[in-house]
């Protein structure tokens, strides 16, 4: 049987577990407003996956990574930073991959996906100073588990056409996308992002976190209706664990 455990730790921040593999994608823990899970309640990771530099996607991803010696997966240009401020080692601590790269494991694969989304690294300059460090924009992902589903984690991307190229390569089951509708995608673009997909479940994140990213998540629905017929949107609040059985 095909399962997987997504749960949503606030705003765009995802662990996904399956076949006893513990993966994060943007874990923002701390200064997380939606997020009830605390930095030293995380005990294992085997994978944590960075899409972007914004300071609400990077996060706290360095952080776990030298907690639970997980693989950091990233940008080139984030594994240096990571490396220059965090003591992470480049292509040894860290696995960056570019547009179309792999990291293969016995039970996964994880795939560095385009996205449409700006982001240079908002970091330690950042942080004391107000300065950014420079990026390459952003990604998303596609794990695939030799034993569990295929799952696209869009990070913070708009809509883009080659979202069915990602479809035709990977068919993920699962496609988790942002619906803030101010720095992603709103209803329109959610919809269509559907169809061009195709995955049995859309799972919508990135938003009622700040009151200038809210969501009706009826209008989501209707709007995936009549884009998407066949795709069934996930309905749920961070902290919730959805389990997908198949």
């Amino acid at each position: 049987m095909s399962k997987a455990k997504i749960t949503w730790l606030g705003h765009a921040s995802i662990r996904v577990e399956s076949a006893g593999k513990v993966v994060f994608f943007d874990p923002w823990i701390q200064d997380n407003p939606a997020c009830s899970l605390k930095l030293n309640q995380i005990k294992k990771a085997d994978a944590v996956c960075v899409t972007h530099g914004h300071i609400d996607h990077i996060g706290d991803s360095i952080e776990i990574v030298k907690m639970t010696g997980a693989a950091f997966i990233c940008s080139p240009e984030i594994g240096m930073y990571a490396e220059k401020y965090g003591g992470i080692k480049y292509d040894e601590g860290s696995t960056p991959l570019n547009i179309g790269g792999s990291w293969e494991t016995d039970a996964f694969t994880i795939t560095m996906v385009n996205a449409a989304h700006t982001s240079d690294i908002m970091g330690e300059e950042y942080k004391k100073e107000g300065r950014l460090t420079a990026g390459s924009g952003s990604v998303g992902y596609v794990i695939e588990f030799r034993e569990g589903p295929a799952i696209y984690y869009g990070g913070d991307t708009g809509v883009f056409g080659d979202m069915a190229i990602i479809r035709d390569l990977y068919s993920p089951d699962i496609a988790i996308l942002p619906v803030g509708g101010k720095y992603t995608m709103g209803y329109r673009e959610a919809g269509y992002a559907a169809s061009l997909i195709h995955p049995k479940l859309f799972i919508p994140i990135h938003y009622d976190t700040f009151p200038n990213q809210k969501l009706n998540l009826n209008k989501l629905v209707e709007e995936v209706k009549i884009r998407a017929p066949h795709v069934t949107v996930v309905r749920w609040k961070p902290g919730d664990t959805f389990e997908y059985k198949a």
